[in-house]
């Protein structure tokens, strides 16, 4: 049974070589007219009423064309290669129309509403149908259902017309970043840079055939310059490169500015607000999320702004302080922050990344990972081999239960590159389903962009991740676990489909806490040299260090959030997207940066992403991952029972209840911001 199981979730897994980007369009054009045909022929002929009858049909179409364009999409992300880029933007309006036509169908429309609306069948459906057929209704609803052809159709114009842009920025995001280079001959001019980071630039000049080094914007790169570096030019000089990446200004000023296309997508965001009856576009996100409405968003960040601020002054002081006596640097600049930051942070904590990077190499990481959420969740995971991938770095995995029931497969590619977009996710590769006494089941990619493995000696090139890096690993395996352990059977609500958005990020951020604990940190650390686990006197300068600069950090995330949120409440086409940046900043920042900090241009949360008018997810979800991980301070951390049922309560759910009842039913109670205050250091 075991091996049956795996061998259906192989054939369902993309064969990545076999994309042809030639005949790319040909073949999704065929197949959207195949479906559309298909789905004519089913309402011109079929007249039935239950849910197996009227829906699993047009499930299955949808199934059809995600399993073909999602590799697709993939590859645009992590390989995105000139001929991929424009069979990939040829595709997108094939793509968009589709979705945009079905979700403007009447006939789809009325089989829903027939489902809902009449007691003698809705009875029949199961609570994962009930809750599908609602999302789908109201999704139907916001696309427009009710309005005359003619507003359908300007609707079906503005979505198209967002799909378009938003590829447009992400990929000058990706353009600007990889423009820009710095060819370094001397490592002197490198000085404070770390073994890994020199390591790191060395090899980025081999690639271009260079001598000496080569600094990049990607964030491996990057980071450790803003953060080491003792050539403060050095740091000056990358500093102004990364801000203004995709704007007017800069080293490329205007080659790859985003300036204009977030005018556009801001102008089509309101118009489509207003035509679908919202007064902007923040009410229009908020249509699908927890929080109940615009003044709640703004009260819970100025909430939590208020509690932060007079720690965060205090962190700044101290910071300026010591940067003036022990640094010799009298004014702060924002490309002294990190700088002087992690100076402080040593001499206060004797720590730092680098410090902690050769107790995490990649492989002990991963193995002590699956260790803890086999502890807490009963779940086995063990590597496959042979299957097909779009990049030698990439490895492949299954999930298994306690009954040795396969229940998902996961991609794991962790490491910055050329043609791959910066930052971390998980996506769906394909999502599960229950039919026909079938399970599909869900498998996931796993994206991360941490130092690649260097050198030339195979020894030295295992890669080591810094405690941010497991950080992130630890947050995207959460999402991913979301996805791979549910049991809903209807792929609308499985996984993460679904979830509310603020709701969403509750299993990604809750898995991060266990990047904290003694009894964790030893399964996921062993030194590279001698396979040690991390010391309890470095855990312990790690811990003491934890929370170091969190009110910093805490108003730095609510300044993204708040930018978001009144962006998207307040424009009406006469809004400077800076000059709303800067009063927010004016109003929360401690530190603002300089004036030609065009950081609105490669937040690609917002403009490219699904964080539209709902950055401040990650904060709203935050104070439920913390609530939830304090069940587990108070039951044990490695308590299984309790993370059977964060299993039951949370991850198996999905999308299929709401997501309130079901923290509720996991924490006998409504959620409390003390937990989170705690954690991060601002409890009184």
């Amino acid at each position: 049974m075991k091996d049956e199981a795996l061998q259906k979730a192989r054939d369902a897994l993309p064969i990545f070589s076999a994309i042809d980007t030639n005949c790319l369009v040909g073949e999704l054009e065929n197949l959207i007219n195949d479906i559309k045909k298909s789905i004519d022929d089913h309402f011109a002929t079929d007249k039935s009423t239950t849910w197996e009858e009227l829906i699993r049909p047009l499930e299955d179409k949808a199934d059809q064309l995600s399993k073909f364009f999602s590799p697709i999409a993939h590859l645009h992300n992590v390989a995105d290669t000139p001929d991929l880029r424009e069979a990939y933007n040829e595709a997108l309006p094939l793509i968009s129309n589709y979705s945009n036509e079905y979700s403007q169908d009447q006939r789809v429309y009325k089989a829903f509403e027939a489902l809902s609306d009449c007691d003698s069948r809705t009875k029949f459906l199961t609570p994962a149908q009930r809750q599908a057929t609602n999302n789908a209704l109201r999704d139907f609803r916001l696309s427009g259902i009710g309005l005359e052809e003619k507003t359908q159709a300007r609707v079906r114009e503005i979505r198209l017309a967002l799909t378009k842009l938003a590829t447009q920025f992400e990929e000058h995001v990706l353009d600007a970043t990889q423009q820009w280079k710095k060819h370094v001959e001397s490592e002197a001019a490198l000085d404070g840079l770390p073994e890994s980071a020199l390591a790191l630039a060395k090899q980025n000049a081999a690639n271009d055939e260079l001598d000496g080094f080569v600094l990049t914007l990607d964030y491996p790169c990057y980071m450790p310059v803003m953060t080491y570096a003792n050539d403060r030019e050095l740091r000056q000089e990358l500093y102004f490169a990364y801000v203004t990446r995709a704007s007017e200004l800069g080293p490329a000023a205007g080659q790859f500015d985003n300036s204009d296309t977030i005018n556009e997508i801001l102008a089509l965001r309101q118009e489509l607000s207003e035509l679908l009856g919202f007064d902007n576009y923040a009410e229009y996100s908020l249509a699908t999320k927890m929080a109940n409405s615009t003044d709640e968003v703004i009260k819970f960040l100025g909430d939590l702004a208020d509690k932060s601020r007079a720690a965060a002054e205090q962190e700044l002081a101290e910071l300026r302080k010591f940067a003036q006596q022990e640094l010799g640097i009298a004014t702060l600049e924002a490309w002294d922050m990190a700088f002087a930051a992690e100076k402080l942070r040593q001499q206060k904590y004797a720590i730092s990344q680098e410090d902690l990077r050769p107790y995490f190499p990649i492989d002990r990481v991963f193995a002590g990972l699956f260790k803890i959420v086999n502890t807490l969740f009963g779940v086995d995971i063990v590597e496959v081999e042979g299957i097909d991938t779009w990049h030698d770095d990439v490895r492949v995995f299954q999930v298994r239960d306690t009954e040795g029931q396969l229940r998902g497969m996961f991609y794991t590619d962790l490491y910055a590159r050329d043609l791959k977009r910066p930052g971390a996710w998980m996506d769906d590769c394909v999502g599960r389903r229950e039919y026909a006494d079938l399970i599909q089941y869900p498998v996931a990619y796993l994206t991360c962009n941490f130092s690649p493995p260097v050198g030339e000696d195979p020894k030295n090139r295992v890669a080591t991740l810094t405690h941010d890096e497991v950080l992130t690993l630890f947050h995207e395996f959460g999402h991913g676990l979301h996805h791979m352990l549910t049991l809903v059977g209807e792929s609308a609500v499985a996984g993460i489909n679904g979830v509310p958005w603020d709701g969403v990020e509750l299993p990604s951020q809750f898995l991060e806490n266990w990047c904290w604990e003694n009894e964790a940190l030893s399964l996921i650390s062993g030194h590279i040299d001698t396979g040690e686990p991390i010391t309890e006197a470095l855990i312990e300068r790690l811990k003491s260090a934890k929370n170091f600069h969190a009110a910093l950090q805490m108003l730095r995330q609510i300044e993204f959030a708040l930018f978001d949120f009144r962006l998207h409440a307040e424009y009406h086409g006469d809004i400077s997207v800076q000059a709303l940046l800067d009063d927010v900043r004016n109003h929360v920042a401690v530190f603002p940066p300089p004036d030609y900090n065009r950081f609105q241009n490669s937040f690609s949360h917002i403009f490219a992403g699904g964080y539209a008018a709902g950055y401040y997810s990650y904060k709203w979800a935050e104070l439920l991952s913390a609530d939830a991980f304090s069940k587990f301070e108070q039951d044990g951390i490695f308590n299984p029972l309790t993370g059977e049922h964060f299993r039951q309560c949370i991850l198996e759910r999905g999308g299929a209840v709401d997501m309130m009842e079901n923290f509720v039913d996991f924490r006998g109670r409504e959620p409390n911001i003390e937990p989170l205050l705690r954690h991060s250091g601002l409890a009184a």
